[in-house]
Order: C-alpha cells, then structure tokens, then sequence
C-alpha cells in the first residue's frame, strides 16, 4: 500500500549508526592506533579495501572514486595503500582473528591482477588469513579471464557485478553502457574461477526507467542465475555529486513510479525464488546471507545487509571508514593527501566520531529494526517522542507494539527506514541531505 506522507521525508540507508552525515573533522592517526591496539586478543575482525579508481566514471555514481586513467597514479596508490596495511596490521598485532575481506571502490578491477595478488598477500601476511575469504566488486566493462583467475587464486567467494539496468536507452541515460553478454561472460569466468557466491547491483528510480524496462532487467539478470541480488533506488543528489549533473532530474521517475518499481521488483524476484533479505537484498535460499536471514543473523554494515559477524570493520584506503563499537573513523577521502599522510608514516584518519553508550543503544534497535524487524526501546530515554513519530506508521498497519518493543508488518519494507529514522536523536528534517526513503 502506498502512503506517499510517510515517504515524503528523505532519510539515511543507516549502514551505521551514527550515521556518516555526523561526522567531524578532529579524529586522526592516534584515535586509530588506540582503537587497533584496544582490541581483545581473539577478537573477530573483518577488513575493508577501497580502490578509489574506475576506467569509465558513470554519472549516477555517488562513490568516492576517479578515473584510472593514469599508470603511476594507480601505482602509487597501490604503494601507499601496501604502507597502510603494515601500518594498520603492526598496531593490531595478532590480537585479531580475520573472519572476511572486502575489496570495494570504485572497481577494484581497475587496477591489474598482480596488484591485486600484491595486495592480497600483504593483508594476509599482516592481518592473516581471512577465515570467511574475499568478497569484491568488479566492473563487468573490461573485465578480463585473467582477472577471474586472480579473484579465484586469492580465495574470492563472493564478488558483485555492477550491472544497474540492461535496458540500453537507460544504460545511456545513466553513462554506463554494457552489453548483457560481457556480464553473462564475466559470470561464467567467476563461476568457473570458483567463486560461490555471485550478486547482481540493480537500481530502478533512473532517468527514462520505465516499468517494463526494470522488469525485462530483472528477468534477463534471473536467467544468468544471480546468488544474490540487491535493488537499490537511485539516489538523485547533484547538489552533493556533480557527476549527477549530467543526468537529466526532469526524466526521473516520480515518488509513486519508484515505490510501484521496489513493489515489482520484490514481486518479481520473490517469483523467481529470491527471500526477501532487509528492504532491498535478494537471495536464493541456499545462499549464506539467505541462511542467516532465517537464523537470525543477518547484519547491516557499510556495505549493506550482510552475514558478517564481525563486530570490528577495518578499513583500509582513501575515504575507507573503519567501525569500532566505541568510534567510527574515516580516512582521508582525497588520494593526494592520503598518500601524503602515510608517507610520514601515520594512518590517515581524518574524519569520525565516538560512540556513546546510547548511540550503541540506539544502533541496536535501528539495526535489528531493519535486519530482524523489531526493536527493543526499553533502554531509550525518549521512548515516548519515538512511539510518537511512528504513530503514523502504526496507524497505517505497517508496525505495531508489544509492550516495549516495535515490530514491523510483513509488507512494511518500504517504510522501514523512515521508522529506523525515528529512533535518530541526531538527525534534523533536511531534503538535501539524504536519498528518497523508497
């Protein structure tokens, strides 16, 4: 059912709490190496690498990345981010056991294979072996076998495609035009590499998207068999990324052609055999993330619903945000001044936050909220301005109480984030700042 009110107020994809709209300059080298040597021997800990580069720049991408167009400039990155990793993994020392790598951008393939295998190698003789493998995004445009072939020589069991739409007019609408056969082809690589788990970016809410185009996408990405799939609603914010500028805002789709494009896109996958994971992951239910959706372990980080246990994130890269349960800290963003900070021998923290004990209160409840629909408020010091600000909701039937703690109805997918929304003491109403809730 469509309540375009309770959809009217942007709000964050909350892939933490607080979210990255609260963070502040002041954070730096020191606040890292405390938080690196704070961790318990023993302690899960999960890595995250960003590769800031990509060979084509599409228009609606609001990742921090740029053009791979110069050899040295990828080089030197590549040498600086291997600075980073032995300082990062000295300051951990061995306390750490590493459940998961994450190699993300950008497009991690727009730097070689034997930089990747480079990269590789230096995080498991620093960190050790990850237990839970690699998983990496990739660029389907000018993706090659012999990548394939790195990503299965370094354990890679789940890697995402960046495919967002295969109808052409809207490929060209956005400036990201593939053809469907590279994917498919860039598929079968994978698969014959090894790789377990393959997912599927899709977007609908694009310029010139119609309903049958999101629909002859979707069935064309279920015919090349997906693990996964994650549709996620194009976020239109020129104003913060310039590159969007290009994108026509008058070919957008409108509020209500988004939510019926999210209610097809959930009809169709379900169809197909695709759970339902969070407000906007698929998956075939033998795939992990399927199992710990029903086990009860789903997760949701900065990379999204996941079935990573870890509760330390480290990242490790220009802009790479690294999670603690007491602080959340950012790297620099531009790849010039990372590189500067790292050869004076210091990690390059720029950016973040500490954690209060009721910001770790309050991003359990948003977290379970969106992974588990329910969450406990008993511990909230405002529980009765939270009740009120989803009163709305629950007088549509999209969520209900049980004693203290709210529980969201079967369909309420669509509305889950502008609940998760009402239990943020940090964030003020602002259209500017964040994405459309649906």
């Amino acid at each position: 059912m469509y309540h375009p009110d309770l959809l009217a107020t942007p709000v964050p994809r909350y892939t933490s709490y607080p979210t990255a709209a609260e963070f502040h300059d002041g954070p730096g080298s020191t606040d890292m190496v405390e938080a690196l040597e704070a961790v318990a021997p023993g302690t899960p800990v999960s890595l995250y690498v960003h590769i800031p580069f990509c060979h084509e720049i599409c228009w609606y991408c609001g990742c921090n990345t740029g053009a791979a167009n110069r050899t040295a400039r990828l080089s030197s990155y590549v040498a600086a981010l291997l600075h980073e990793i032995a300082l990062a993994g000295a300051a951990l020392g061995d306390r750490g056991q590493v459940r998961r790598i994450s190699f993300g951008g950008g497009s991690p393939n727009a730097i070689a294979p034997a930089d990747f295998i480079r990269l590789c190698e230096a995080l498991r003789h620093f960190f050790g072996d990850a237990s839970d493998g690699l998983s990496v995004e990739i660029d389907p445009r000018g993706f090659t076998r012999e990548w394939a072939g790195a990503l299965g020589a370094m354990d890679a069991r789940r890697v995402s495609l960046g495919v967002q739409t295969l109808a052409e007019p809207v490929q060209r609408a956005i400036g990201r035009v593939q053809p469907a056969a590279a994917i498919a082809q860039a598929g079968r690589w994978l698969r014959a590499a090894g790789v377990d788990s393959l997912n599927f970016d899709l977007m609908y809410g694009l310029p010139g998207q119609r309903m049958v185009d999101l629909a002859e996408t979707l069935e064309e990405a279920c015919a090349m068999e997906p693990d996964r799939i994650a549709l996620f609603g194009y976020a239109h914010v020129p104003h913060l990324i310039p590159r969007q500028r290009r994108i026509d805002a008058a070919a957008l789709p409108d509020a209500r052609a988004r939510f019926d494009q999210a209610a097809m896109g959930r009809q169709i996958l379900s169809k197909r055999g695709y759970a339902a994971i969070g407000f906007d992951h698929f998956a075939l239910p033998g795939d992990p993330i399927a199992t710990a959706a029903r086990d009860g372990r789903l997760r949701r980080n900065f990379q999204g619903f996941t079935d990573d246990a870890s509760e330390i994130m480290i990242g490790l890269g220009a802009s790479a945000i690294s999670f603690f349960p007491d602080r959340i800290l950012q790297n620099e963003k531009n790849a010039g001044r990372y590189r500067m900070l790292l050869g004076a021998d210091r990690l390059p923290v720029t950016r973040g936050l500490l954690r209060t004990p009721e910001d770790r209160r309050r991003g359990a409840a948003i977290e379970s909220l969106l992974c588990h629909g329910i969450a406990e408020t008993r511990d909230l010091p405002d529980r009765a301005a939270i009740a009120a600000r989803l009163a709305p909701f629950v007088a549509h039937g999209l969520a209900c109480w049980d004693g203290t703690v709210l529980r969201l109805a079967a369909d309420a997918a669509p509305y889950a984030r502008g609940m998760a929304g009402a239990f943020d003491a940090y964030r003020q109403p602002d259209a500017r700042r964040f994405s459309n809730a649906i």
